[in-house]
């Protein structure tokens, strides 16, 4: 082959090595619990659009922070790529601008832990082709997204097998001046022992009884920080096995779009490895 020819073809077979095929669309999840319809972004890895129709993929399901939307994490990250990259599919829901993923006590028609732990995985798991067990499902999220994602796998034991936590509002009961908390949460004062029970530092036994694959991170000039710092103080006072790691930066999106694809491939190494061991229990 001409000398010339052979760099022209090893420069594009670079180039298109590096093309990411995923598949990104939106679609409307109906709600039961709250009576409504939201949107969510999916992300489908290459291989589900053009390889096998029989393949199954596991599923990680991305939650957004405070004030935000179903469009934050593709819309302020190359999140898709990690979709190709990992064969997995990644789920964006929409969780309410101050909703905090829980069933408000005080507003009932708050039904966001509901709505992203049950129904969203429902109809993720009917309208794709997904491996519908634990083994196969993680949830992580950013700031109260961080905390959403520990609180609805905490709840929902048999529902995610791996779970994480992005510069998360771990401990809500230093959130108590964020804009609309008090109306998911209650008065901090009259509802203290609600605030106080939804802590995920006062759940750290419950993190370890729930056998998660648990990652956790932050950035070292985060405001949450301390609070980061003090859960994974107190899982290793418990001996709950975890991935816990901080890096220099703030509460900003150039810290959460490079510390997703971290938590992406702890992700993908839980999934094999929860996987394999489901496989060899059931011969």
């Amino acid at each position: 082959m001409n000398p010339v020819h052979a760099f022209w073809l090893i420069l594009m077979l670079l180039v298109t090595s590096r093309a990411w095929a995923f598949q990104s669309l939106v679609v409307s999840i109906p709600s039961a619990a709250m009576h409504q319809s939201f949107d969510a972004m999916v992300v489908l890895p290459d291989q589900y659009v053009r390889g096998n129709a029989a393949d199954r993929f596991p599923v990680v399901y991305l939650l957004h922070g405070s004030g935000g939307d179903y469009t934050d994490w593709s819309g302020n990250s190359h999140i898709g790529k990690l979709a190709d990259r990992y064969h997995v599919i990644l789920v964006m829901p929409d969780g309410g601008r101050e909703s905090w993923y829980i069933d408000s006590p005080v507003d009932p028609g708050s039904r966001y832990e509901t709505y992203v732990g049950t129904e969203v995985v429902a109809y993720i798991d009917e309208h794709f082709r997904t491996i519908a067990a634990k083994q196969a499902r993680a949830i992580t999220g950013l700031s109260m997204g961080g905390f959403g994602a520990l609180h609805i796998a905490l709840d929902r034991p048999d529902a995610f097998g791996a779970a994480g936590s992005i510069s998360g509002a771990v401990d809500p009961r230093g959130c108590e001046d964020e804009p609309g908390i008090d109306q998911v949460f209650g008065d901090p004062a009259a509802d203290a022992d609600f605030w106080n029970n939804e802590a995920i530092v006062e759940n750290a036994r419950s993190l370890g009884n729930a056998h998660l694959a648990l990652t956790i991170d932050c950035g070292v000039n985060d405001t949450l920080v301390q609070a980061n710092r003090a859960l994974h103080e107190r899982l290793v006072e418990l001996g709950v096995p975890h991935d816990y790691a901080e890096r220099p930066g703030g509460h900003t999106w150039r810290y959460w779009s490079n510390a997703v694809q971290y938590q992406v491939l702890f992700f993908a190494g839980a999934f094999r490895h929860a996987l394999r061991h489901a496989t060899h229990a059931a011969i």
